[in-house]
């Protein structure tokens, strides 16, 4: 049996990188899962049918996690869908690099919003539920960033660094419900995004590692798969870092 059969998870961002390999993950362990995408509607499209394929009940959303009214929404629709949540992945996230010298304030508040305002706003979206139900796994998308801190990334560090103390915050909260709440921090994670980087700068970067090399999707995907499954049943509260290696 699939360890995620009979259980929806909700994977903000999925349409590409790391939030789309949680995705076929889940469902290829037997989870219902309902994405949220925010422009790319034939890239959702693909996903929700090569989802439902795998034999489970998948539909995405156009919907923005950084708008709290949207997320009450959206929510409040899954539900409708779905009937049940079980599982939140806050994985939704941008970046808009630069030095502090040189950064704006609507690009540092454009980050905050997107990748720390989000989980806020989802999870409280899906408390109710969760709290009815006495049973809940939530998984908050940081990173090695938001740990050990990064120049040019003051802001992207700033949101990260917040996802690791709402995690905690919540987690101590809300365990009595039998609600859980980790947190992932990956390093070098190899998507299609990197792939935009030069050869040099992700040839340094994997001799930074000691494992010397990048991470996948995957690599993330079976560390949420671990914590959204009942094997992690007494695990809350903590960050797991998916680097290779890079905080040791």
């Amino acid at each position: 049996m699939r360890i995620l059969t009979g259980k929806t998870a909700i994977i903000t961002g999925a349409t590409r990188g790391i939030g789309k390999g949680i995705a076929q993950k889940f469902a290829q362990e037997g989870a219902n899962i309902a994405f949220t995408y925010s422009s790319s509607v034939e890239a959702a499209n693909l996903l929700e049918k090569e989802l439902n394929a795998l034999g489970i009940q998948a539909k995405g959303y156009q919907s923005n996690a950084a708008d709290f009214d949207a997320a009450q929404e959206l929510v409040k629709t899954i539900l409708k869908d779905f009937e049940t949540i079980d599982i939140l992945i806050n994985n939704a996230g941008i970046t808009k690099d630069g030095l502090l010298m040189r950064m704006s304030v609507a690009d540092f508040n454009k980050v905050i919003a997107v990748n720390l305002n989000s989980v806020f706003n989802m999870t409280k979206a899906v408390l109710r539920p969760m709290m009815k139900q006495r049973d809940g796994a939530i998984i908050n998308m940081s990173s090695v960033v938001g740990v050990k801190g990064n120049a040019g990334q003051a802001n992207y560090a700033a949101s990260k660094a917040g996802v690791i103390g709402f995690t905690k915050s919540v987690a101590l909260e809300l365990g009595s419900r039998n609600i859980r709440c980790n947190a992932i921090a990956p390093g070098f994670i190899e998507t299609e995004m990197t792939a935009k980087l030069g050869e040099e700068v992700v040839k340094e970067w994997r001799n930074a590692i000691p494992l010397k090399r990048g991470g996948t999707p995957e690599d993330v995907a079976n560390a949420c798969l671990f914590l959204a499954s009942d094997m992690a049943h007494y695990i809350t509260g903590q960050t797991l870092n998916v680097d290779g290696g890079m905080l040791t």
